[in-house]
Order: C-alpha cells, then structure tokens, then sequence
C-alpha cells in the first residue's frame, strides 16, 4: 500500500504538533515547515516524542520560490498550512505583517499548486475572528464575515483565495474556520496558558498577583488535539468543502479563570488586576460557532468544550510546576 504523504507547512505550533502526531499515527510519512529549521527549537515535537519521526525543512511562506521548493521537495498528497501570524493583537502592531504572511503566503501556496498540476489536497487555517463579534447567535459556514483586526482581514483574505482557486481551477481546497482551541502545548503569550501557568504559581508561591484585560468577552473555546482531527476529516472528503469547528459553548474570560483558579483552590478576585494597557483597540466582546455541520457531514465527534479544557489543562501545568 502506497504511503500517504503530507506537508505541514508551520509545524512548530501547537496545531503543528498535534496534527503531526494525529497524521504520523494514521500511517502518513510526515515533512513540516519552521521559517528556519536550523534557528527553530521544536520545542512542541519534542513535547509529543516525534519530532524524529518527521522531515523538518525551512521554507518562507512569504517567499513565492521557497514555498514552490518545498512541496517540490516534498511531493505531498496533502498540505496543511498552518502558518503566519498567529496573534489578533500583534496584527495591530504588525499589519503588513499580518497580510503577507497570511494573505499573501496561502496565495502563494495556491499558485504553487495550480502550477504544479498534482493532484494534491490543500487545507488552510482559517479562523473565527473573521465573524467579528457573532453577539448569543452561533456563526456557521453561512454568517457574513465582518472582520475587526489586520489578522481577520488577512484570515478572511485567504479563505476568499481558498473559494476562488477552488471554483476557478478545481483545486481540492478547503478552510477550516477554527473557533479558539487550547492545550498544554499553548505558550504563555497566549490568555488561556498565562491565566492557568500564573494561577499555579500563585498556588507554589512563585507569583504574587495576575494582571489581565478585558474579562468581559466571552468565547467558544475548544481543545486542540480535536480540532487537528477535523482539519484531517476535512481532507478525507471527495469534495472539498469548508466547515466552521467550535464547540457551541460560548463564556466569559472571567469564567475561564474563576475555573482555572478554582481548580487550585484559590478565590481568584484576591489576585488578580485589570491592566487598562492590555485592552485591544478593537475588541470582540462575543464569539461563538455551530459545529453542527462538522459533526453531521465529517461524522466529528462532539467536541469537549471549556471545563474539560480547563481540567486537562490545570492537571498538566500542576504537574510541571509540582502544586
């Protein structure tokens, strides 16, 4: 039997990682991509003992005759790309930076592709932000984009290239518009892993007080080693089609981290302060998707949503930092 070939274009992430294991244990022989494997640690490989079960090459999304090489080289049957900016609020800071390697880095993979002339499957990562604020309605494939940041421009950007070289060329393309997922795996500039590593430092006594923004938005968060899964089930179709994957479940930040606190026994209100400077310039207050076709038509099974998160992801950090 012919072996299943897949690049994963930005492995070094978290998604990179699980979607690897998730690939490497359905048989696939596995190539990923770090802007410069030599600079780049893959620290999260390592996290999940493969990182010398998979090809690691260096491409520059932004550069049209890097990306050509690498799935030259690659000659893969399935592309995931999971790169760019992966930051709302660097994308502010950072706009142009947010289009091309966004943007303009899926177009370059597209053209590759239609210029190649192989019949390879194409998944891009797409993401909720480009539904802007979605209010108690839960968003699916059919809620108008209306994107408030550079990052959901450049996301909503890509996903429209993604339709046009689909209809256009009959590239079998698709986006997954991927509503928040979480892990073990999530560096601390990100909320969710800075709220639960400083809640138990606080319970070791190596951090006195948490500093955070807004704790009014709420989100659909979900857990990440589930969400891989349904980028690959995407992939599986005949047809390719784009699905929006959440969990159904929206709250509040301030229930992520009254959680978070109370699973290490701490009455969060007692430390935790509101820094004014972490507020975005354009915040969405609410966010929340309807996986119902990804169940339906992928047969992706019910997702865990926030508490289970929480749970598995507390019972991770205490073990590293021995609470």
């Amino acid at each position: 039997m012919t072996v299943k070939k897949a690049l994963i274009i930005g492995i070094t992430g978290q998604d990179g990682a699980y979607l690897a294991r998730h690939l490497l244990s359905k048989g696939y022989a596995v190539t990923g991509s770090s802007r410069d494997v030599m600079a780049s640690s893959f620290n999260n490989l390592n996290t999940l003992d493969i990182r010398n079960q998979v090809n690691l090459i260096s491409v520059s999304i932004n550069d049209f005759r890097s990306v050509f090489n690498a799935i030259q080289q690659a000659d893969p049957d399935e592309i995931y790309n999971l790169a760019g900016q992966t930051s709302v609020g660097l994308s502010f800071d950072q706009p142009v930076e947010a289009i091309e390697s966004i943007a303009i880095g899926t177009l370059n993979i597209l053209e590759v592709i239609r210029l190649l002339n192989k019949p390879v499957r194409f998944y891009n990562a797409g993401s909720s932000e480009c539904f802007g604020d979605t209010g108690d309605t839960p968003a699916n494939e059919q809620t108008p984009f209306a994107p408030r940041s550079p990052y959901a421009v450049a996301k909503s950007t890509a996903k429209w290239l993604i339709n046009s070289y689909r209809e256009s060329y009959g590239l079998h393309a698709c986006t997954g518009i991927l509503f928040n997922h979480e892990s073990p795996l999530r560096p601390e500039r990100f909320v969710t892993q800075k709220i639960i590593t400083s809640a138990a430092k606080i319970k070791a006594g190596q951090l006195d007080k948490l500093q955070l923004g807004n704790l009014d938005i709420s989100r659909d968060w979900g857990w990440a080693p589930e969400y891989v899964e349904a980028m690959w089930l995407m992939m599986q179709l005949e047809t390719p089609d784009d699905f929006v994957i959440a969990t159904g479940r929206k709250e509040s930040l301030k229930y992520f981290v009254a959680k978070s606190f109370e699973y290490f026994d701490l009455d969060w209100q007692k430390y935790v302060e509101i820094e004014p400077s972490f507020f975005r310039p354009n915040e969405i207050a609410s966010s929340v998707g309807n996986p119902e076709k990804a169940i339906k038509v992928l047969g992706w099974k019910k997702p865990t949503d926030i508490d289970g998160v929480i749970q598995m992801m507390c019972a991770e950090k205490a073990k590293s930092i021995k609470v």
